[in-house]
Protein backbone atom coordinates (compact mmCIF):
# COMPACT_ATOMS: atom_id res chain seq x y z
CA UNK A 1 0.00 0.00 0.00
CA UNK A 2 1.72 2.95 -1.21
CA UNK A 3 -0.11 5.76 1.15
CA UNK A 4 0.68 8.87 2.73
CA UNK A 5 0.60 9.45 6.17
CA UNK A 6 -3.77 10.04 6.33
CA UNK A 7 -4.24 6.88 4.47
CA UNK A 8 -2.64 5.03 6.53
CA UNK A 9 -3.33 6.08 9.98
CA UNK A 10 -7.12 5.46 9.04
CA UNK A 11 -6.15 1.73 8.01
CA UNK A 12 -4.56 0.94 11.55
CA UNK A 13 -7.57 3.08 13.58
CA UNK A 14 -10.01 1.33 11.86
CA UNK A 15 -8.42 -2.39 12.57
CA UNK A 16 -7.97 -0.99 16.25
CA UNK A 17 -11.82 -0.49 16.10
CA UNK A 18 -12.88 -3.82 14.25
CA UNK A 19 -10.81 -5.53 15.87
CA UNK A 20 -10.75 -4.63 19.54
CA UNK A 21 -14.54 -5.04 20.49
CA UNK A 22 -14.74 -8.22 18.52
CA UNK A 23 -11.94 -9.86 20.51
CA UNK A 24 -13.17 -8.19 23.64
CA UNK A 25 -16.90 -9.84 23.19
CA UNK A 26 -15.21 -13.31 23.36
CA UNK A 27 -12.62 -12.54 26.40
CA UNK A 28 -9.47 -12.25 24.46
CA UNK A 29 -8.38 -9.47 25.15
CA UNK A 30 -7.15 -5.96 23.40
CA UNK A 31 -3.51 -7.91 22.81
CA UNK A 32 -4.50 -10.56 20.93
CA UNK A 33 -6.77 -8.45 18.45
CA UNK A 34 -4.04 -5.84 17.90
CA UNK A 35 -1.66 -8.73 17.20
CA UNK A 36 -3.82 -9.90 14.65
CA UNK A 37 -4.86 -7.05 12.93
CA UNK A 38 -1.02 -6.64 12.60
CA UNK A 39 -0.52 -10.05 10.73
CA UNK A 40 -3.56 -9.43 8.71
CA UNK A 41 -2.29 -5.81 7.79
CA UNK A 42 1.60 -7.12 7.09
CA UNK A 43 3.86 -7.67 4.09
CA UNK A 44 3.07 -11.46 4.46
CA UNK A 45 -0.97 -10.89 4.43
CA UNK A 46 -2.65 -8.07 2.74
CA UNK A 47 0.45 -6.51 2.52
CA UNK A 48 -1.59 -3.01 3.15
CA UNK A 49 1.55 -1.91 4.54
CA UNK A 50 4.79 -3.27 3.27
CA UNK A 51 7.67 -2.38 5.74
CA UNK A 52 6.36 -2.55 9.48
CA UNK A 53 9.86 -1.92 10.35
CA UNK A 54 9.18 1.92 10.34
CA UNK A 55 5.80 1.38 12.03
CA UNK A 56 7.71 -0.80 14.76
CA UNK A 57 10.41 2.07 15.09
CA UNK A 58 7.92 4.93 15.71
CA UNK A 59 5.25 2.99 17.89
CA UNK A 60 7.74 1.84 20.36
CA UNK A 61 7.11 5.86 21.50
CA UNK A 62 3.99 3.66 23.33
CA UNK A 63 6.57 1.40 25.23
CA UNK A 64 7.95 4.67 26.23
CA UNK A 65 5.00 6.06 27.30
CA UNK A 66 4.10 3.13 29.20
CA UNK A 67 7.30 2.89 31.32
CA UNK A 68 6.76 6.75 32.50
CA UNK A 69 3.50 6.38 33.74
CA UNK A 70 4.76 3.12 35.63
CA UNK A 71 7.48 5.17 36.66
CA UNK A 72 4.86 7.53 38.56
CA UNK A 73 3.32 4.80 40.52
CA UNK A 74 6.56 4.42 42.18
CA UNK A 75 9.07 6.86 44.14
CA UNK A 76 12.93 6.75 45.05
CA UNK A 77 12.27 5.49 48.22
CA UNK A 78 9.79 2.29 46.84
CA UNK A 79 12.17 1.68 44.11
CA UNK A 80 15.03 1.29 46.66
CA UNK A 81 13.07 -1.25 48.96
CA UNK A 82 12.25 -3.07 45.44
CA UNK A 83 15.93 -3.55 45.14
CA UNK A 84 16.15 -7.10 45.89
CA UNK A 85 12.96 -8.02 43.81
CA UNK A 86 14.90 -6.72 40.47
CA UNK A 87 18.26 -7.41 41.14
CA UNK A 88 17.78 -11.09 42.77
CA UNK A 89 14.61 -12.38 40.95
CA UNK A 90 15.46 -10.75 37.86
CA UNK A 91 19.16 -11.34 37.83
CA UNK A 92 18.12 -15.30 38.57
CA UNK A 93 15.78 -15.20 35.65
CA UNK A 94 17.80 -13.54 33.21
CA UNK A 95 20.86 -16.34 33.74
CA UNK A 96 18.62 -19.55 34.22
CA UNK A 97 16.76 -19.03 31.62
CA UNK A 98 19.49 -17.85 29.09
CA UNK A 99 21.58 -20.79 30.37
CA UNK A 100 18.76 -23.32 29.66
CA UNK A 101 17.47 -21.69 26.38
CA UNK A 102 20.95 -21.17 25.33
CA UNK A 103 21.80 -24.96 26.04
CA UNK A 104 18.78 -26.20 24.02
CA UNK A 105 19.85 -23.75 21.15
CA UNK A 106 23.61 -25.65 21.19
CA UNK A 107 21.65 -29.41 20.84
CA UNK A 108 19.96 -27.95 18.06
CA UNK A 109 23.20 -27.40 16.41
CA UNK A 110 24.27 -23.64 16.93
CA UNK A 111 27.61 -22.52 17.84
CA UNK A 112 28.16 -21.44 21.89
CA UNK A 113 28.21 -17.71 20.79
CA UNK A 114 25.13 -17.87 18.69
CA UNK A 115 23.88 -20.39 21.47
CA UNK A 116 24.34 -17.63 23.92
CA UNK A 117 22.87 -14.87 22.35
CA UNK A 118 19.66 -16.53 20.97
CA UNK A 119 19.19 -17.79 25.05
CA UNK A 120 19.40 -14.45 26.18
CA UNK A 121 17.53 -13.13 23.93
CA UNK A 122 14.72 -15.62 24.32
CA UNK A 123 14.82 -15.02 28.37
CA UNK A 124 13.76 -11.51 27.91
CA UNK A 125 9.80 -11.08 28.07
CA UNK A 126 7.80 -8.51 26.72
CA UNK A 127 7.51 -5.50 29.00
CA UNK A 128 4.51 -3.61 27.04
CA UNK A 129 2.54 -7.18 26.82
CA UNK A 130 3.17 -8.17 30.13
CA UNK A 131 2.24 -5.04 31.88
CA UNK A 132 -0.56 -4.15 29.63
CA UNK A 133 -2.22 -7.51 30.19
CA UNK A 134 -1.30 -7.29 34.02
CA UNK A 135 -3.44 -3.77 33.31
CA UNK A 136 -6.19 -4.82 32.15
CA UNK A 137 -6.75 -7.19 35.02
CA UNK A 138 -6.04 -4.34 37.29
CA UNK A 139 -3.34 -6.80 38.59
CA UNK A 140 -0.06 -4.51 38.55
CA UNK A 141 -0.87 -4.14 42.42
CA UNK A 142 -0.71 -7.39 43.40
CA UNK A 143 2.01 -9.10 44.59
CA UNK A 144 3.07 -11.29 41.31
CA UNK A 145 2.09 -8.31 39.29
CA UNK A 146 5.11 -5.83 41.51
CA UNK A 147 7.21 -9.07 41.29
CA UNK A 148 7.04 -9.39 37.52
CA UNK A 149 7.73 -5.43 36.84
CA UNK A 150 10.60 -5.94 39.20
CA UNK A 151 11.70 -8.76 36.66
CA UNK A 152 10.99 -6.82 33.49
CA UNK A 153 12.99 -3.57 34.93
CA UNK A 154 15.83 -5.97 35.41
CA UNK A 155 15.08 -7.31 31.48
CA UNK A 156 15.51 -3.84 30.16
CA UNK A 157 18.68 -3.14 32.13
CA UNK A 158 20.51 -6.42 31.16
CA UNK A 159 19.41 -6.08 27.31
CA UNK A 160 21.79 -2.95 26.95
CA UNK A 161 24.66 -5.03 27.87
CA UNK A 162 23.64 -7.96 25.80
CA UNK A 163 23.65 -5.40 22.34
CA UNK A 164 26.95 -3.66 23.90
CA UNK A 165 28.60 -7.51 23.69
CA UNK A 166 26.78 -8.92 20.08
CA UNK A 167 29.67 -7.28 17.83
CA UNK A 168 32.54 -8.78 20.62
CA UNK A 169 31.09 -12.16 20.14
CA UNK A 170 30.45 -11.87 16.20
CA UNK A 171 32.48 -11.49 13.45
CA UNK A 172 31.97 -7.95 12.61
CA UNK A 173 35.35 -5.72 12.74
CA UNK A 174 33.91 -3.49 16.42
CA UNK A 175 35.51 -4.03 19.31
CA UNK A 176 32.62 -2.78 21.57
CA UNK A 177 32.28 0.62 23.23
CA UNK A 178 35.28 3.57 23.90
CA UNK A 179 35.85 4.95 27.68
CA UNK A 180 34.46 8.22 26.43
CA UNK A 181 31.18 6.38 25.65
CA UNK A 182 30.82 5.83 29.15
CA UNK A 183 31.49 8.73 30.59
CA UNK A 184 28.73 10.40 28.25
CA UNK A 185 26.25 7.77 29.12
CA UNK A 186 27.20 8.52 33.34
CA UNK A 187 27.23 12.02 32.23
CA UNK A 188 23.74 11.80 30.69
CA UNK A 189 22.24 9.88 33.28
CA UNK A 190 23.10 12.21 35.95
CA UNK A 191 21.93 15.45 33.98
CA UNK A 192 18.58 13.73 33.71
CA UNK A 193 18.71 12.48 37.51
CA UNK A 194 19.58 16.09 38.84
CA UNK A 195 17.54 17.76 36.19
CA UNK A 196 14.19 15.56 36.99
CA UNK A 197 15.00 16.14 40.77
CA UNK A 198 15.84 19.96 40.46
CA UNK A 199 13.93 21.50 37.29
CA UNK A 200 10.90 19.79 36.13
CA UNK A 201 8.86 20.54 39.24
CA UNK A 202 9.94 24.68 38.51
CA UNK A 203 9.00 23.69 34.82
CA UNK A 204 5.19 22.56 35.51
CA UNK A 205 4.72 25.29 38.04
CA UNK A 206 5.44 27.58 35.13
CA UNK A 207 3.51 26.30 32.85
CA UNK A 208 0.36 25.77 34.88
CA UNK A 209 0.05 29.14 35.72
CA UNK A 210 -0.64 29.85 31.84
CA UNK A 211 -4.04 27.87 32.72
CA UNK A 212 -3.80 26.86 29.34
CA UNK A 213 -3.81 22.61 28.89
CA UNK A 214 -2.71 22.55 25.46
CA UNK A 215 0.72 23.69 26.80
CA UNK A 216 0.67 21.13 29.75
CA UNK A 217 0.22 18.52 27.39
CA UNK A 218 2.88 19.60 25.36
CA UNK A 219 5.08 19.62 28.35
CA UNK A 220 4.05 16.29 29.90
CA UNK A 221 5.35 14.72 26.18
CA UNK A 222 8.30 16.94 25.97
CA UNK A 223 9.55 15.40 29.18
CA UNK A 224 9.01 11.73 28.34
CA UNK A 225 10.37 11.74 24.72
CA UNK A 226 12.97 14.11 25.80
CA UNK A 227 14.35 11.66 29.00
CA UNK A 228 13.77 8.99 26.16
CA UNK A 229 16.14 10.57 23.93
CA UNK A 230 18.55 11.19 26.63
CA UNK A 231 18.93 8.13 27.55
CA UNK A 232 19.05 7.11 23.57
CA UNK A 233 22.48 9.73 22.83
CA UNK A 234 23.52 7.35 26.18
CA UNK A 235 23.26 4.40 24.32
CA UNK A 236 21.15 3.54 26.82
CA UNK A 237 17.20 2.20 26.86
CA UNK A 238 14.40 4.75 25.60
CA UNK A 239 12.04 3.45 28.23
CA UNK A 240 14.78 3.42 31.01
CA UNK A 241 14.94 6.69 30.57
CA UNK A 242 11.57 7.77 30.59
CA UNK A 243 10.70 5.42 33.49
CA UNK A 244 13.13 7.46 35.55
CA UNK A 245 11.48 10.42 34.32
CA UNK A 246 8.47 9.48 35.90
CA UNK A 247 10.17 8.08 39.41
CA UNK A 248 11.84 11.64 39.58
CA UNK A 249 8.19 13.00 39.23
CA UNK A 250 6.41 10.50 41.50
CA UNK A 251 5.87 12.49 44.32
CA UNK A 252 5.38 16.12 42.93
CA UNK A 253 2.00 17.44 43.39
CA UNK A 254 1.79 16.82 39.37
CA UNK A 255 1.30 12.96 39.38
CA UNK A 256 -1.51 12.60 38.53
CA UNK A 257 -2.15 15.26 36.15
CA UNK A 258 0.48 14.05 34.10
CA UNK A 259 -0.54 10.93 33.95
CA UNK A 260 -3.36 11.78 32.54
CA UNK A 261 -2.18 13.77 30.18
CA UNK A 262 -0.42 10.61 28.98
CA UNK A 263 -2.36 8.24 29.33
CA UNK A 264 -4.51 8.62 26.00
CA UNK A 265 -1.45 8.46 23.95
CA UNK A 266 0.39 5.66 25.57
CA UNK A 267 -2.85 3.19 24.69
CA UNK A 268 -2.83 4.63 21.21
CA UNK A 269 0.60 3.88 20.28
CA UNK A 270 0.70 0.67 22.36
CA UNK A 271 -1.96 -0.77 20.06
CA UNK A 272 -0.16 0.52 17.16
CA UNK A 273 3.71 -0.92 18.50
CA UNK A 274 1.07 -4.72 19.08
CA UNK A 275 0.30 -4.42 15.12
CA UNK A 276 3.62 -3.53 14.25
CA UNK A 277 4.45 -6.71 16.48
CA UNK A 278 2.06 -8.90 14.00
CA UNK A 279 3.11 -7.58 10.87
CA UNK A 280 6.57 -9.19 11.66
CA UNK A 281 5.35 -12.35 11.98
CA UNK A 282 6.09 -13.98 9.01
CA UNK A 283 2.63 -16.19 8.02
CA UNK A 284 4.74 -18.08 5.22
CA UNK A 285 8.07 -19.12 7.19
CA UNK A 286 5.31 -20.90 10.06
CA UNK A 287 3.39 -22.74 6.90
CA UNK A 288 6.57 -23.81 6.04
CA UNK A 289 7.71 -25.51 9.14
CA UNK A 290 4.84 -25.85 11.10
CA UNK A 291 5.99 -28.24 13.74
CA UNK A 292 9.11 -26.79 14.16
CA UNK A 293 8.12 -23.25 15.00
CA UNK A 294 5.13 -24.65 16.90
CA UNK A 295 7.78 -26.90 18.91
CA UNK A 296 9.73 -23.61 19.19
CA UNK A 297 7.36 -21.99 21.15
CA UNK A 298 6.03 -24.83 23.39
CA UNK A 299 9.57 -25.31 24.30
CA UNK A 300 10.31 -21.62 25.07
CA UNK A 301 6.95 -21.08 27.46
CA UNK A 302 7.51 -24.67 29.21
CA UNK A 303 10.57 -23.71 30.04
CA UNK A 304 10.34 -19.83 31.06
CA UNK A 305 6.63 -21.14 33.13
CA UNK A 306 8.74 -24.16 34.78
CA UNK A 307 11.72 -21.58 35.63
CA UNK A 308 9.30 -18.18 36.41
CA UNK A 309 7.42 -20.68 38.30
CA UNK A 310 10.01 -21.77 41.02
CA UNK A 311 11.40 -18.49 41.13
CA UNK A 312 7.90 -17.05 41.90
CA UNK A 313 7.67 -19.17 45.31
CA UNK A 314 11.98 -18.78 45.88
CA UNK A 315 12.93 -16.16 46.01
CA UNK A 316 9.84 -14.59 45.28
CA UNK A 317 7.86 -15.88 48.05
CA UNK A 318 4.30 -16.21 46.27
CA UNK A 319 2.02 -18.51 46.62
CA UNK A 320 0.97 -21.39 44.34
CA UNK A 321 -1.22 -19.24 41.79
CA UNK A 322 0.41 -16.06 42.35
CA UNK A 323 3.71 -17.63 40.79
CA UNK A 324 1.35 -19.78 38.20
CA UNK A 325 0.19 -16.45 36.71
CA UNK A 326 3.38 -14.87 37.14
CA UNK A 327 5.11 -17.66 34.81
CA UNK A 328 2.09 -17.08 32.39
CA UNK A 329 2.32 -13.28 31.97
CA UNK A 330 6.43 -13.59 31.63
CA UNK A 331 7.06 -16.80 29.61
CA UNK A 332 6.54 -15.01 26.53
CA UNK A 333 9.14 -14.21 24.40
CA UNK A 334 9.87 -10.07 23.90
CA UNK A 335 10.40 -7.45 21.50
CA UNK A 336 14.01 -6.38 23.02
CA UNK A 337 14.63 -10.12 20.90
CA UNK A 338 13.96 -8.48 17.77
CA UNK A 339 16.85 -6.02 18.37
CA UNK A 340 18.89 -8.39 19.65
CA UNK A 341 18.45 -11.01 16.76
CA UNK A 342 18.70 -8.50 14.15
CA UNK A 343 22.27 -7.11 15.56
CA UNK A 344 22.97 -11.21 15.72
CA UNK A 345 22.27 -11.70 12.18
CA UNK A 346 23.86 -8.11 11.56
CA UNK A 347 27.37 -9.46 13.04
CA UNK A 348 26.62 -12.72 10.88
CA UNK A 349 26.02 -14.84 14.52
CA UNK A 350 22.72 -16.32 12.88
CA UNK A 351 21.94 -16.88 9.30
CA UNK A 352 18.47 -15.44 7.59
CA UNK A 353 16.55 -18.64 8.23
CA UNK A 354 17.17 -18.90 11.85
CA UNK A 355 16.71 -15.19 12.41
CA UNK A 356 13.03 -15.71 10.42
CA UNK A 357 12.62 -18.74 13.18
CA UNK A 358 13.29 -16.88 16.00
CA UNK A 359 11.57 -13.95 14.88
CA UNK A 360 8.13 -15.56 14.30
CA UNK A 361 8.53 -18.20 17.20
CA UNK A 362 8.50 -14.53 19.27
CA UNK A 363 5.69 -13.33 17.84
CA UNK A 364 3.72 -16.15 18.35
CA UNK A 365 4.44 -16.05 22.24
CA UNK A 366 3.05 -13.08 22.56
CA UNK A 367 -0.22 -13.75 20.46
CA UNK A 368 -0.36 -16.87 22.59
CA UNK A 369 0.37 -15.41 26.50
CA UNK A 370 -3.29 -13.39 26.93
CA UNK A 371 -5.02 -16.78 25.82
CA UNK A 372 -2.19 -18.74 28.14
CA UNK A 373 -2.99 -16.68 31.15
CA UNK A 374 -6.69 -16.50 30.76
CA UNK A 375 -6.11 -20.78 30.50
CA UNK A 376 -3.95 -20.39 33.61
CA UNK A 377 -7.22 -18.10 35.59
CA UNK A 378 -9.84 -20.25 35.15
CA UNK A 379 -7.57 -23.60 35.92
CA UNK A 380 -6.43 -22.67 39.32
CA UNK A 381 -8.20 -24.02 42.27
CA UNK A 382 -10.80 -21.82 43.76
CA UNK A 383 -8.53 -22.36 47.29
CA UNK A 384 -5.78 -20.95 45.95
CA UNK A 385 -7.87 -18.24 44.42
CA UNK A 386 -9.66 -17.68 48.01
CA UNK A 387 -6.02 -16.74 49.05
CA UNK A 388 -4.69 -14.51 46.51
CA UNK A 389 -7.80 -12.44 47.10
CA UNK A 390 -6.49 -11.58 50.67
CA UNK A 391 -4.64 -8.89 49.75
CA UNK A 392 -7.26 -6.91 48.38
CA UNK A 393 -7.61 -5.59 52.34
CA UNK A 394 -5.98 -2.69 51.37
CA UNK A 395 -4.65 -0.19 54.27
CA UNK A 396 -6.39 2.85 54.74
CA UNK A 397 -3.42 5.34 55.24
CA UNK A 398 -1.90 3.34 52.02
CA UNK A 399 -5.05 4.18 49.12
CA UNK A 400 -7.08 7.06 50.68
CA UNK A 401 -10.75 6.23 51.03
CA UNK A 402 -11.89 9.99 50.27
CA UNK A 403 -11.19 12.31 48.26
CA UNK A 404 -11.75 16.29 48.61
CA UNK A 405 -12.36 17.91 44.98
CA UNK A 406 -11.39 21.13 45.07
CA UNK A 407 -8.70 22.80 48.28
CA UNK A 408 -10.19 26.05 49.10
CA UNK A 409 -11.43 27.46 52.00
CA UNK A 410 -14.36 25.30 52.01
CA UNK A 411 -12.21 21.59 51.07
CA UNK A 412 -9.86 22.89 53.91
CA UNK A 413 -12.14 22.90 56.47
CA UNK A 414 -13.20 19.41 55.98
CA UNK A 415 -10.00 18.35 55.33
CA UNK A 416 -8.19 19.72 58.73
CA UNK A 417 -11.12 17.52 60.10
CA UNK A 418 -10.12 14.31 58.45
CA UNK A 419 -6.37 14.49 59.55
CA UNK A 420 -7.77 15.40 62.90
CA UNK A 421 -9.11 11.69 63.21
CA UNK A 422 -6.70 10.40 61.39
CA UNK A 423 -8.43 9.51 58.40
CA UNK A 424 -6.15 9.75 55.12
CA UNK A 425 -7.39 11.75 52.01
CA UNK A 426 -6.15 13.08 48.86
CA UNK A 427 -7.13 16.29 47.65
CA UNK A 428 -7.27 17.40 43.91
CA UNK A 429 -7.11 21.33 43.02
CA UNK A 430 -7.16 23.09 39.49
CA UNK A 431 -5.67 26.04 41.25
CA UNK A 432 -1.77 26.01 41.03
CA UNK A 433 -1.07 28.63 43.89
CA UNK A 434 -3.81 27.20 46.27
CA UNK A 435 -1.63 23.43 45.63
CA UNK A 436 1.79 25.13 46.13
CA UNK A 437 0.83 27.08 49.16
CA UNK A 438 -1.25 24.13 50.80
CA UNK A 439 1.92 22.23 50.11
CA UNK A 440 4.49 24.49 51.76
CA UNK A 441 2.24 24.64 54.66
CA UNK A 442 2.48 20.45 55.11
CA UNK A 443 -0.15 19.30 52.98
CA UNK A 444 1.39 16.60 51.32
CA UNK A 445 -1.79 14.82 50.23
CA UNK A 446 -2.75 17.77 47.47
CA UNK A 447 -2.22 17.43 43.84
CA UNK A 448 -2.67 19.89 41.03
CA UNK A 449 -5.13 18.79 38.63
CA UNK A 450 -8.61 19.26 37.52
CA UNK A 451 -10.81 16.72 38.94
CA UNK A 452 -13.67 17.09 36.65
CA UNK A 453 -12.14 14.70 34.19
CA UNK A 454 -12.41 11.02 34.34
CA UNK A 455 -8.58 9.86 33.18
CA UNK A 456 -7.23 11.91 36.25
CA UNK A 457 -9.82 10.21 38.50
CA UNK A 458 -8.59 6.94 37.86
CA UNK A 459 -5.24 7.65 38.36
CA UNK A 460 -5.81 8.99 41.82
CA UNK A 461 -7.75 5.95 42.44
CA UNK A 462 -10.82 6.74 42.56
CA UNK A 463 -11.62 3.06 42.25
CA UNK A 464 -11.17 2.78 46.04
CA UNK A 465 -12.47 6.17 46.61
CA UNK A 466 -15.61 5.18 48.82
CA UNK A 467 -16.46 9.15 49.83
CA UNK A 468 -16.07 12.03 47.17
CA UNK A 469 -16.38 15.76 48.86
CA UNK A 470 -17.09 18.27 45.73
CA UNK A 471 -15.86 21.34 47.41
CA UNK A 472 -14.85 22.93 43.47
CA UNK A 473 -15.93 26.29 43.64
CA UNK A 474 -17.55 26.86 40.13
CA UNK A 475 -21.42 25.52 39.18
CA UNK A 476 -20.64 23.75 35.92
CA UNK A 477 -17.45 22.54 37.11
CA UNK A 478 -19.33 20.80 40.39
CA UNK A 479 -22.17 19.37 38.28
CA UNK A 480 -20.11 17.50 36.02
CA UNK A 481 -17.60 16.16 38.67
CA UNK A 482 -20.68 14.69 40.10
CA UNK A 483 -22.23 13.40 36.81
CA UNK A 484 -18.87 11.35 36.22
CA UNK A 485 -19.07 10.25 39.58
CA UNK A 486 -22.08 8.90 39.91
CA UNK A 487 -21.87 7.37 35.91
CA UNK A 488 -18.52 5.43 37.02
CA UNK A 489 -18.39 5.36 40.52
CA UNK A 490 -22.17 4.30 41.20
CA UNK A 491 -21.56 2.43 44.65
CA UNK A 492 -19.21 5.70 46.19
CA UNK A 493 -21.23 8.33 48.35
CA UNK A 494 -20.91 11.66 47.09
CA UNK A 495 -21.62 15.23 49.25
CA UNK A 496 -21.27 18.10 47.53
CA UNK A 497 -20.96 21.75 48.39
CA UNK A 498 -23.69 23.87 47.03
CA UNK A 499 -23.46 27.52 46.13
CA UNK A 500 -27.37 28.53 46.34
CA UNK A 501 -30.81 26.59 46.40
CA UNK A 502 -31.50 26.48 42.93
CA UNK A 503 -27.71 24.54 42.90
CA UNK A 504 -28.90 22.29 45.50
CA UNK A 505 -31.49 20.87 43.65
CA UNK A 506 -29.25 19.88 40.47
CA UNK A 507 -26.76 17.79 42.82
CA UNK A 508 -29.56 16.20 44.86
CA UNK A 509 -31.27 15.56 41.39
CA UNK A 510 -27.89 14.11 40.26
CA UNK A 511 -28.11 11.93 43.61
CA UNK A 512 -25.40 13.68 45.52
CA UNK A 513 -25.76 15.44 49.33
CA UNK A 514 -25.83 19.01 49.21
CA UNK A 515 -24.27 21.23 51.70
CA UNK A 516 -25.17 24.84 51.21
CA UNK A 517 -21.94 26.59 51.39
CA UNK A 518 -23.19 29.27 53.76
CA UNK A 519 -26.60 27.95 55.16
CA UNK A 520 -24.73 26.26 58.57
CA UNK A 521 -22.56 29.61 59.16
CA UNK A 522 -24.96 31.50 58.73
CA UNK A 523 -27.90 29.52 60.67
CA UNK A 524 -24.99 29.86 63.90
CA UNK A 525 -24.38 33.54 63.38
CA UNK A 526 -28.51 33.35 63.33
CA UNK A 527 -28.41 31.98 66.41
CA UNK A 528 -25.78 34.04 67.98
CA UNK A 529 -27.97 36.97 67.68
CA UNK A 530 -30.76 35.77 68.91
CA UNK A 531 -28.96 35.08 72.26
CA UNK A 532 -27.14 38.28 71.88
CA UNK A 533 -30.94 40.19 72.13
CA UNK A 534 -31.73 38.13 75.32
CA UNK A 535 -33.16 34.91 74.32
CA UNK A 536 -31.91 31.80 76.70
CA UNK A 537 -29.51 29.87 74.37
CA UNK A 538 -31.00 26.54 74.69
CA UNK A 539 -34.30 28.14 73.38
CA UNK A 540 -32.18 29.89 70.39
CA UNK A 541 -30.52 26.48 69.62
CA UNK A 542 -33.83 24.92 69.62
CA UNK A 543 -35.31 27.33 67.35
CA UNK A 544 -32.54 27.30 64.90
CA UNK A 545 -32.89 23.56 64.86
CA UNK A 546 -36.50 23.97 64.09
CA UNK A 547 -35.75 26.74 61.19
CA UNK A 548 -32.97 24.62 59.65
CA UNK A 549 -35.32 21.27 59.30
CA UNK A 550 -38.09 23.41 57.96
CA UNK A 551 -35.80 25.08 55.18
CA UNK A 552 -34.90 21.73 54.18
CA UNK A 553 -38.31 20.39 53.81
CA UNK A 554 -38.93 23.09 51.75
CA UNK A 555 -35.92 22.82 49.64
CA UNK A 556 -37.17 19.63 48.87
CA UNK A 557 -40.38 20.34 48.29
CA UNK A 558 -39.24 23.52 45.70
CA UNK A 559 -36.69 20.80 44.25
CA UNK A 560 -40.30 18.38 43.07
CA UNK A 561 -41.41 22.04 41.51
CA UNK A 562 -37.89 23.41 39.57
CA UNK A 563 -39.41 22.71 36.73
CA UNK A 564 -42.57 24.85 36.80
CA UNK A 565 -41.71 28.72 37.17
CA UNK A 566 -45.06 29.69 38.51
CA UNK A 567 -45.76 26.96 40.63
CA UNK A 568 -42.23 27.47 42.26
CA UNK A 569 -43.20 31.25 42.60
CA UNK A 570 -46.64 30.55 44.48
CA UNK A 571 -44.31 27.60 46.64
CA UNK A 572 -41.99 30.45 47.80
CA UNK A 573 -44.77 32.66 48.28
CA UNK A 574 -46.61 30.66 50.58
CA UNK A 575 -43.79 30.00 52.16
CA UNK A 576 -43.25 33.18 53.14
CA UNK A 577 -46.18 33.50 54.77
CA UNK A 578 -45.66 30.31 56.74
CA UNK A 579 -42.12 31.35 57.79
CA UNK A 580 -43.97 34.80 59.36
CA UNK A 581 -46.34 32.17 61.65
CA UNK A 582 -43.52 29.80 61.86
CA UNK A 583 -42.64 30.25 65.56
CA UNK A 584 -46.12 32.42 66.72
CA UNK A 585 -47.03 30.09 68.84
CA UNK A 586 -44.30 29.72 71.15
CA UNK A 587 -44.47 33.77 71.06
CA UNK A 588 -47.87 33.41 72.01
CA UNK A 589 -46.98 30.96 74.96
CA UNK A 590 -44.04 33.48 75.67
CA UNK A 591 -46.22 36.49 76.26
CA UNK A 592 -49.01 34.28 78.48
CA UNK A 593 -46.02 33.34 80.95
CA UNK A 594 -45.02 37.34 80.93
CA UNK A 595 -48.57 38.28 81.55
CA UNK A 596 -49.29 35.42 84.61
CA UNK A 597 -45.39 36.16 85.87
CA UNK A 598 -46.76 39.60 86.28
CA UNK A 599 -50.34 38.86 88.31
Amino acid sequence: MDSGGLELALVFLLAAVLAVPLFKRFGLGAILAYLTAGVLLGPHELALVRDPDKVLAASEIGVVMLLFVIGLELSLPRLKVMRKPIFLVGGLQVLLCGLALGGLAMLAGLGWKAALVVGLGLALSSTAVGLQLLAERKELATEHGRLAFAILLFQDLAAIPLLAAIPLLGKAKSVGLEWTEVVRAVALIAALVIGGRYLLRHLFRAIARTDLPEVFTGAALLVVLGSAWLMQMAGLSAGLGAFLAGVLLAESEYRHELEAQIRPFEGLLLGLFFMAVGMGIDVQRIMAEPLLIASGVAVLLAVKSLLLFALGLRPGRLDGRGACLLAAVLALGGEFAFVVFGEAARARLLDAATHDRLTAIVGLSMAATPLLLMLASRLLPDKLASEAREYDAIPQDRHPQVLIAGFGRFGQIIARLLRAQGIAFIAIDPDIEQVNLSRQIGTDQIYYGDPTRLALLRSAGAARIRIFVVAINGVEASLRMVRLVRKHYPEARVFARARDRRHAWQLVDLGAQALRETFCSSLEIGREVLVALGMDREQAEDRARRFREWDESLLEQQRLLQDDEDALLQATRDARRELDGLFEADAGVARDDAASGAA
